[in-house]
């Protein structure tokens, strides 16, 4: 007889905790099966982990695109510079093949040799101003120390402080394309 008292015991537990749920939870009984619920979180884990894979795949094609970008365009900054190089040395040709020239006549006549190199100065001049760096003659400019390097400065009188008297060596270009500044020889004031 005791065991038909156990099951009751356990039926009023088991009726007992059904009262104490929640309203939302009042909808879902004993009799309904879990295995739709169990389902569609199933279903879900497989569709976010199709989505993870799909979104790793895509990933390491973009890591992929990306190092190859890079490689390219190191390879076209190489051909670039190549090409830039070689356009630069062919300027120069002419008046290296000038200056063989001089020294070919340099024994024969010796006045023509001043004339010569002259001319080469001035060709190699035109080299430099058709790649961008023009020689600039800075006498009576105002002294900037961007443009300028001062070796000297000197007590000249009529000439206002700061102004560049005397150029030593010249600077070829200009602004962020300048190749270097000129050695200058400086006014101070008295």
């Amino acid at each position: 007889m005791n065991e038909p008292s156990e099951r009751k015991g356990t039926e009023r537990t088991e009726r007992a905790v059904p009262d104490q749920s929640t309203a939302s939870d009042q909808g879902a009984g004993p009799d309904e099966s879990p295995a739709p619920d169990a389902a569609e979180p199933q279903a879900r884990i497989e569709e976010l982990q199709a989505q993870v894979t799909d979104l790793e795949d895509r990933w390491r094609r973009a890591l992929a695109d990306l190092d190859n970008l890079r490689k390219r365009v190191v390879r076209d900054v190489e051909r670039v510079r190549g090409d830039e190089r070689a356009r630069a040395a062919a300027e120069w040709l002419p008046v290296l093949d000038n200056l063989e020239r001089a020294l070919e006549h340099a024994e024969t006549d010796p006045a023509s040799i001043i004339e010569g190199l002259k001319a080469i100065r001035d060709q190699a001049q035109d080299v430099l101003a058709r790649l961008g760096f023009a020689r600039r003659d800075d006498t009576g400019a105002t002294f900037d120390p961007a443009r300028h390097e001062a070796v000297a400065v000197l007590a000249q009188e009529g000439a206002p402080d700061g102004t560049v008297l005397h150029v030593l060596r010249p600077a070829y270009g200009d602004g962020e394309q300048q190749l270097r500044p000129a050695l200058v020889v400086v006014a101070k004031g008295e």
